[in-house]
């Protein structure tokens, strides 16, 4: 029996296999580079050992440190997550080696399946060798790993080469290994994919479907189970390919097989021989615990004959600190306050106060609402974000929001491209107008406590805040009355509690405020100084670090005096685990280039200028 597991993750994935643990009575063991020394997933394990470093390179790709941390913390079993290390064989075999047991598939069926280009030899397919413009358009990608890093699509054969370079930069970071390859890229498909679940008696299980078209960047962003509107005939096929791919490779645990549907076609894409992000979904729709079934899979015990019957549908959205509307910017900082209501899973590695830095990939977290059917599932979801309170960096939540009210997600029309037609009225900022009011009143309230309520009627009062880019001043009075503001009746207000009534409705604002960050309900301000600082006005054409990072290249002979194009690549940051291309703001000649590879770099800096022509 398995007494003690060491998690070779980090984060949410990390705190929700430990979850899993607790409830079993298995003691757990939390690995942790330096940025994570506070982080939830350290704080709640058993017990944790410290991984030197901040980089994952030198800590989470790092297998023969967590071997030993394994060892030295008395583990008899490692869980490798999902990312990272757990579709490495070299890893999976370092940890059997040791004598512990590994909760996963055999190294032979990772290295089998964990390539893509391997897997897609093994299913009678071949990626491209010689793109030419009949092929277009392209993807290339990452042969290891997934989360959507190490992929670019190619449209022009011109554009190829960079893209290739690029995405072989990002996979050597996020996953230790460079290679991609090129294959075509299927316009405005379905992402399907089917989860099984293998024991060692030969049993395979084909766990429903899911569909994961909803992405951005190639990353899932809304996943659902099962995958609507798919016709038995090709549910049915989907089963029977993944069940053929995992006994091809004498599979054993949980994977999950993923295709793209285009009609009533699919196609394979890969497998994936370890857990998903998504596999809430497949958990709430089936009852089943999937790391729970992975421990007694790697125990030795045998599967029932057939999986449980599905019941209901459910839906899960990923919570990322990102901002849609700036090219899914990551952001970073503390997150002051958190929590969603209780209809809903939620499965995090933050907890309020913690703080979101650069080093990792931007999920807070994962929302699943399970219900009867899929608009009761959507509908939960769709309440429970709105209502969720998140204070902190800006986060893709009302896009969540919007997108799970699309009519086009709502009646299951949706497919890959979603977000290209869709992202512009999906982040369109609807922020609430009395917000500023209901902010300007409780900071006057709270300020009164040291003044006292004035006798007579007063001049207006004002304040300015920026809410959703744009500045906006309210006035109001204090009288013997209390408060007062032109056109909407003040029936209550203190520091945290704001009550208006305006045109005969009632609303209630809960306000809250960190520094000059201010939050009313789900809209946040900032607080402008009344006479604010002269500041320093930068260059035309200045070129600033949209989000804190690592600059890790800079275009080949780009030099001060160069002449520039608009949207001309000039340099790349990493953050979060990410390459983010930074491109010339005009055209014009670059007049001052303050980056240089391995420069860590703030929100704000400036990274170079671009005098217009």
């Amino acid at each position: 029996m398995i007494t003690s597991v060491l998690v070779a993750n980090r984060g949410e994935i990390a705190c929700r296999i430990f979850r899993t643990c607790h409830e079993l009575g298995i003691r757990t063991v939390a690995v942790y580079s330096d940025p994570d020394a506070n982080a939830l997933h350290t704080r709640v394990a058993d017990t944790a050992v410290r991984l030197p470093g901040a980089a994952p390179a030198d800590t989470y790709l790092r297998p023969d440190l967590i071997v030993k941390a394994a060892l030295d913390a008395g583990a008899d079993a490692v869980h490798p997550g999902y990312g990272f290390l757990s579709e490495n064989a070299d890893f999976a075999r370092a940890v059997l080696d040791a004598g512990l047991t590994w909760i996963g598939p055999p190294p032979s069926a990772i290295e089998a399946m964990a390539s893509k280009t391997r897997a897609k030899e093994l299913m009678g397919l071949a990626p491209l060798r010689d793109v030419t413009p009949a092929d277009l358009p392209v993807l290339v990608k990452a042969a290891a790993g997934g989360g959507g890093r190490g992929m670019r699509i190619v449209r022009r054969t011109e554009d190829l080469a960079a893209a290739l370079e690029s995405a072989r930069a990002e996979a050597a970071s996020a996953f230790g290994d460079g290679e991609v390859f090129v294959e075509p890229y299927v316009e405005d498909g379905r992402h399907v994919e089917v989860q099984i679940l293998a024991d060692t008696h030969g049993t395979v299980w084909a766990l429903g479907t899911r569909d994961c078209s909803l992405q951005r960047r190639h990353q899932k962003v809304i996943e659902e189970a099962p995958a609507p509107g798919l016709p038995e005939s090709l549910t049915a096929e989907l089963h029977e390919l993944a069940v053929r791919a995992a006994r091809a490779v004498d599979y054993v645990g949980a994977g999950t097989v993923e295709f793209l549907v285009s009609g009533t076609k699919a196609h394979f894409l890969e497998m994936n021989t370890r857990l998903q992000v998504e596999h809430p979904v497949t958990e709430a729709v089936f009852g089943l615990d999937l790391v729970a079934e992975q421990l007694r899979v790697a125990e030795g015990a045998a599967l029932p004959d057939e999986p449980p019957q599905p019941r209901g549908h459910a839906v899960e959205a990923r919570l990322y600190a990102e901002d849609p509307a700036r090219d899914w910017t990551p952001q970073t900082g503390t997150l002051h306050r958190f929590s969603v209501p209780p209809s809903v899973r939620l499965d995090t590695g933050y907890e309020s106060g913690d703080d979101i830095g650069v080093h990792y990939d931007p999920m807070l977290a994962k929302v699943v609402a399970h219900a009867p059917t899929r608009a009761e599932a959507v509908r939960r979801l769709a309440g429970a974000l709105e209502r969720a309170t998140i204070h902190g960096p800006t986060t893709n939540r009302d896009l969540l929001v919007n997108s799970l009210r699309h009519e086009e997600f709502a009646t299951a029309r949706m497919d890959t491209g979603f977000y290209d037609r869709h992202l512009p009225e999906l982040t369109e900022p609807a922020p609430d107008p009395l917000a500023p009011l209901a902010a300007a009143l409780a900071d006057a309230v709270g300020r009164s406590r040291f003044g006292g309520w004035r006798n007579l009627h007063s001049s207006p009062q004002t304040k300015r805040y920026t809410m959703a880019g744009e500045e906006h001043e309210v006035r109001y009075r204090h009288t013997n009355k209390g408060l007062e503001a032109d056109g909407v009746r003040v029936v209550h207000a203190d520091a945290g509690r704001v009550v208006l009534e305006a045109a005969g409705v009632r609303r209630t604002f809960e306000v809250a405020r960190y520094g000059d960050e201010v939050y009313v309900g789900a809209t946040a301000l900032r607080a402008l100084p009344r006479f604010p600082d002269p500041q320093a006005q930068l260059a035309p054409g200045s070129l600033l670090a949209p989000m804190p990072g690592t600059v890790v290249r800079v275009a080949d002979g780009l030099a001060e005096g160069a002449a520039v194009a608009a949207g001309q690549p000039l340099l790349w940051l990493e953050a979060m685990k990410m390459e983010h291309r930074i491109t010339a703001p005009v055209t014009g000649t670059l007049t001052a280039l303050q980056a240089v590879p391995g420069q860590q770099v703030t929100v704000g800096s400036l990274l170079a200028v671009v005098e217009p022509t």
